[in-house]
């Protein structure tokens, strides 16, 4: 019998397990991809307290290290169903089952895709969603970034150094990005500006992307850009369905949960960017992930 089972190996379920392990619980991570998350693919964070700088790589390496130094066990399984069975938790992975006194569901959320008919086709082909990934495979040629939040600046700062020349296509004329990261973007000869426009469509040529089609929100009128390579960045999804017989979603699909992570079944919490909360940042997964722990550490001392 496990103490508690995280589920991701994010920052959220890194640090949950770091807190667990710390209060003496057996803590197992199962994870579907690669210990990180998201971060892992940014190249600079520069807003996490006390770390002026550091690569998502080098930070996310650093938490695994932390939390295995500690005594967690992290197993490369797919978590494909969770049973609430009272005071014993079944955890249903793509390999086994595992019983467990309480669950942490630190999930994280995918990319956002743009809904378009050829995308998927193109995946690998000229559309990206990772541009530290791929990037490089696009040196000296013209790219496009798709979104307005800090990953779609971050990108387009990233191609910047390499591409010929980037634009940046975002649906508003104000950004949600960090002011100081677009103001250092818009100081790039090679990046260009596209706002109040949406991608509508992608233009291909013996299968591989050679433009995208943008759309004005205003005018409708449609205007076709010559790119090798887009990389969109419009956000992220969560991928919770399998949770929702022990956890309530809300109609984006995230899990619904307060500051305290504790979802509707006793014994169940949740952390990271799989919930419901406004600001998804690393300092916030880190403290739900700290919350989370603790309050499955005090379930536990309840039973």
């Amino acid at each position: 019998m496990i103490d508690i089972i995280i589920i991701g190996a994010g920052t959220a379920g890194l640090t949950a397990a770091i807190y667990a392990r710390r209060a003496g619980r057996t803590a197992v991570i199962f994870e579907a991809h690669a210990y990180g998350g998201q971060i892992i693919n940014t190249p600079e964070i520069e807003n996490y307290p006390g770390i002026a700088n550091i690569s998502g790589f080098e930070f996310a390496t650093a938490l695994y290290n932390q939390a295995t130094a500690l005594g967690a066990e992290v197993k490369m399984e797919r978590v494909v169903a969770v049973s609430d069975n009272g005071a014993a938790k079944l955890v249903r992975t793509d390999k086994g089952e595992y019983e467990c006194k309480a669950v942490i569901l630190a999930t994280g959320a995918k990319n956002r895709p743009l809904g378009l008919e050829n995308e998927k086709a193109l995946v690998g082909k000229g559309v990206s969603y990772c541009a530290t990934c791929d990037g490089m495979f696009f040196r000296k040629k013209t790219v496009a970034v798709a979104g307005g939040g800090n990953t779609a600046i971050e990108d387009a700062a990233f191609l910047s150094n390499y591409c010929e020349k980037v634009y940046v296509i975002h649906r508003r004329d104000a950004f949600r990005a960090d002011a100081k990261e677009v103001d250092r973007l818009k100081g790039r000869e090679n990046v260009e500006f596209v706002l109040n426009k949406n991608v509508t469509g992608l233009i291909e040529d013996n299968g591989r992307l050679c433009g995208v089609e943008v759309t004005d929100k205003f005018s409708g009128e449609k205007t076709v850009i010559d790119v090798a390579g887009l990389f969109v960045a419009i956000g992220q999804a969560p991928d919770n369905t399998p949770f929702a017989n022990v956890a309530a979603l809300d109609d984006g699909g995230y899990i619904k949960a307060a500051e305290d992570c504790k979802t509707g079944t006793d014994g169940v919490f949740t952390a990271g960017d799989c919930r419901t909360k406004t600001v998804r940042q690393l300092t916030t997964a880190a403290s739900d992930g700290a919350v989370a722990a603790l309050a499955a550490c005090g379930y536990i001392d309840s039973l």
